[in-house]
């Protein structure tokens, strides 16, 4: 892996490449797996509404919050297969990009966010932070999901 002096672009390309072996083993999952919801996951339930599930989280503290962009998110039915979710993360990962510019030399500097209406204060790295752990959460779920559905996970993780 390159190295690069940004903190934030670093661990996220640990991230991604973690991410891309979960994309790479979401490739042998029937289209008909990666859609079926089940009842007993949350957030829809279904491969592919915990993946944009994740991307919504990104969208939300990053781009919305962070960046201070205006966003549509992306729904649940617009995404039909995991070549959509690999798309759909390679805009994920521009944002990333963005923030990491803006924040690298302010990672713990006060940010105030509006949040229904009550100011929270907080900073990048507590923003970063919060996402990357929340995919990794529920990327625990995904394969749990998986091997619900007949499929053997794999290791996901970032040192394997």
């Amino acid at each position: 892996m390159e190295h690069t002096n940004s903190y934030f672009e670093y661990q996220y390309r640990l991230v991604q490449g973690s991410r891309k072996t979960l994309f790479d083993y979401c490739k042998r999952i029937s289209n008909e797996n990666f859609l079926n919801q089940n009842s007993s996951f949350g957030r829809g339930g279904s491969i592919r509404n915990l993946l944009v599930h994740i991307a919504n989280t990104y969208e939300y503290w990053i781009v919305k919050h962070a960046l201070d962009n205006d966003i549509a998110f992306t729904e649940y039915t617009s995404i039909n297969d995991i070549d959509a979710v690999v798309e759909m993360f390679g805009l994920i990962d521009t944002e990333i990009i963005d923030f990491s510019h803006r924040y690298e030399s302010s990672k713990l500097m006060p940010i105030d966010l509006k949040l229904n209406g009550v100011t929270k204060t907080t900073t990048p790295l507590e923003l970063f932070t919060h996402v990357i752990t929340h995919e990794f959460h529920h990327k625990g779920q995904i394969l749990s999901l998986s091997r619900h559905l007949g499929y053997v996970p794999i290791d996901t993780d970032i040192i394997r």
